[in-house]
């Protein structure tokens, strides 16, 4: 009852959402055979749209035809090319200019607007629902900030401001944590958060919600029926980190892949397997640089289109169904992401996204690595066009003083080139061993 009350109150305010994730669900329902029909001409009508009315695709894809033939998208042409990717007919006061540190450490800006989030969120929404998840149940975020929508959800706001705090706390089908921070008393709040709001789903980064379950499982604190399912993102998610959140909060844990420039990339299914949104991306697995890495097309942004884009994670293509009945094709991931946390003398511990988010919006830095030498000393490594100025060093050093450790001391170094691992994956933070 209280669900499809929910499901109303929050279908109210998003009616493109929820029309976005109407027709995902048709798609859903098609026949493989039909829906990679409908990929194929998805993937050549944005290329079509790309070179008649981007920039950079104008030029760069002329005369080529055939899809293999085009050249790859990289994070570097992103950063440097980044008004020639914007389609010439983008309304300029409708755009707005998102970040992302990037899983490879290489910070890049994109153009997005509401048609975009929105469908990025219809597609979270789909993919929850192959847990069994429906819309209007309980969702807990564990995410750098807060939740794009929280904010301009049901709740915030002109419509929200008409219901009392207490009646829409009950309502609210969302709720998100800041969990790029975190220590044994956050970890005890957030656990009590969990068992008062019973959520349905739980949704964060591997690191923290497998901290979570170990803080869980070591307090022997029950967590609520309610639970179905718990989903990681942003990071690889390895055997023991899945064990330990099925242990711990009593359901099943399902990855997610994609990225924010290109979000919904694939889900998992409750029978395990990573299912690739074929309406929704055009994914391939090309051999660079010794390893099998990703290729995604986007085939839904116009606005900025990404094609052959070369995301920097690993892995592969997948013949076969799934005994799901899903007729989304499969993948598996590589070893990619992998990342390391920052702790504190104090028993804080911070979230690679926390650093990411301190370099947004800085222009000229090419690659960059977080390097913890010390309890109370982080080198940033920097391959960038010029030094940083007096003032973004103060404030880097003031926001990590504040925020992380009192006396931390920062050193930048200027590098013509960070190495990688020996597996070729870059490490963009370094945690003290």
């Amino acid at each position: 009852m209280l669900a499809s009350l929910r499901y109303r109150l929050h279908r109210h305010p998003f009616p493109e959402r929820y029309a976005r994730l109407d027709e995902l669900l048709r798609n859903q329902a098609l026949s493989r055979e039909a829906l990679l029909d409908k990929q194929r001409r998805d993937l050549a009508a944005i290329i079509a749209h790309a070179v008649g009315n981007v920039p950079y695709y104008t030029e760069r894809f002329a005369g080529l035809t055939a899809t293999q033939d085009l050249p790859i998208l990289g994070k570097t042409a992103v950063r440097e090319r980044l008004d020639d990717l914007l389609a010439r007919d983008a309304d300029r006061s409708q755009v707005k200019l998102g970040h992302t540190g990037g899983s490879t450490g290489q910070p890049l800006a994109f153009w997005y607007d509401v048609a975009k989030h929105e469908l990025m969120r219809a597609g979270m929404m789909r993919g929850f629902m192959m847990s069994g998840w429906r819309p209007g149940q309980k969702v807990l975020y564990f995410w750098g900030a807060r939740h794009d929508t929280v904010k301009g959800g049901v709740f915030g706001g002109g419509w929200g401001a008409h219901w009392s705090a207490r009646w829409g706390d009950l309502i609210a089908a969302e709720k998100t944590i800041a969990a790029v921070e975190y220590s044994e008393a956050s970890l005890s709040t957030w656990a009590r958060t969990i068992q008062a709001w019973r959520p349905t789903l739980l949704y964060g980064y591997a690191s923290a919600m497998s901290e979570l379950a170990r803080h869980v499982i070591t307090s022997r604190l029950p967590m609520p029926k309610s639970l179905i399912g718990v989903y990681s993102t942003a990071e690889m998610l390895d055997d023991s980190q899945r064990e330990a959140m099925q242990q711990a909060f009593g359901c099943k844990v399902f990855n997610q892949y994609g990225c924010r420039e290109v979000p919904n990339i694939a889900w998992e299914c409750r029978h395990g397997r990573m299912h690739i949104f074929a309406d929704l991306v055009h994914l391939e697995s090309a051999r660079i640089e010794g390893e099998d890495r990703f290729l995604v097309t986007s085939l839904t942004n116009r606005l900025m289109p990404f094609i052959r884009y070369d995301i920097g994670d690993s892995g592969r293509l997948l013949e076969g169904e799934c005994e799901c009945g899903s007729p989304f094709p499969l993948m598996e991931m590589g070893m990619c992401r992998q990342n390391d946390l920052i702790r504190t003398r104090a028993g804080k511990t911070f979230h690679p996204a926390y650093f990411n988010r301190l370099l947004y919006g800085l222009a000229g830095i090419r690659q960059y690595q977080w390097v913890q030498e010390a309890p109370d000393q982080l080198v940033l490594n920097l391959v960038a066009a010029a030094p940083l100025g007096t003032e973004t060093l103060v404030r880097l050093r003031t926001r990590l003083q504040r925020e992380v450790e009192a006396g931390m001391r920062l050193e930048v170094r200027y590098l013509d080139d960070i190495p990688r691992t020996a597996s070729g994956k870059h490490r963009f933070v370094i945690g003290l061993r």
